[in-house]
């Protein structure tokens, strides 16, 4: 089984004034085709760093990350954004475009790619069926709800075809009952279509979901459950369908 997205000896300092802070401090972390892994840790611990590295948003200081057997560090801005097409982000605030339908907004990601308009028409209402929007594609954000936002942010990032979905704190926005509604799309994502998952999250409730959980306290990996505890004592707990790699993957 390949890997997806791997990092060795990843480190990012950044600096306030003329003080160097070390957000990552040497991470080791890997993501196999067809995993569901969660990057779970407070807030300040170097989670959306790490979320910028292995998208691609941002370079480390020192170490590799390597997406796709390609390290990051030696490609040039159009191969980086080239690269970042082939991601699918999904954040908390959902990012929609206001003035535009959910069926516009999940098609706007297409058209970058010069996709042929009947082939987006098609593949767009496919994707936003299968993530259970069938009847509610023409509505504009403001007249759905979180959970209905949220999933066309995920059906948006299926567009991309892309090789994995990169999800930061996707629930974080939402109440607890559609919390667990987005996640069993997240899983069924996962289990029944095969699709690579990466979710970063403070929510125990949310990881223990995923089927490897991967702690990250102060720029490190912490390799135990248990350690992980010790040092986060103040973390709270907070129909049919075509398979999702013919959709997102067809020849278009």
């Amino acid at each position: 089984m390949k890997f997806i997205v791997k990092t060795i000896g990843l480190k990012k300092k950044y600096m306030l004034g003329e003080v160097p802070v070390w957000a990552l401090k040497g991470i080791d972390f890997y993501v196999k085709e067809g995993e569901f892994v969660s990057i779970i840790g407070p807030s300040g611990s170097g989670k959306s760093t790490l979320l910028n590295m292995i998208g691609a948003l941002d370079l480390p200081t020192a170490g590799q990350v390597i997406i796709g057997g390609k390290n990051i560090s030696k490609m040039n801005n159009n191969e980086l954004a080239e690269l970042r097409q082939r991601i699918g982000f999904v954040f908390q605030f959902f990012n929609l475009i206001s003035r535009l339908t959910a069926f516009k907004n999940v098609e706007l990601s297409m058209s970058i790619q010069r996709i042929p308009k009947s082939k987006r028409t098609r593949k767009t209402e496919e994707i936003l069926r299968m993530v259970g929007l069938g009847d509610r594609m023409y509505h504009k954000p403001s007249e759905l709800s979180g959970g209905e936002q949220q999933r066309v942010a995920i059906a948006r990032a299926l567009a991309k075809n892309p090789k994995y979905l990169l999800l930061d704190e996707p629930t974080g926005n939402i109440d607890t009952k559609t919390r667990d509604k987005i996640m069993d799309l997240i899983i069924d994502l996962n289990k029944k279509y095969g699709m690579t998952i990466i979710v970063i999250t403070h929510d125990p409730e949310i990881a223990k979901r995923s089927k490897r959980i991967v702690h990250i306290v102060d720029g490190r990996m912490i390799e135990s459950s248990e350690e992980y505890d010790f040092l986060n004592k103040d973390i709270i707990s907070t129909s049919d369908h075509k398979d999702v790699k013919q959709i997102v993957k067809e020849d278009v």
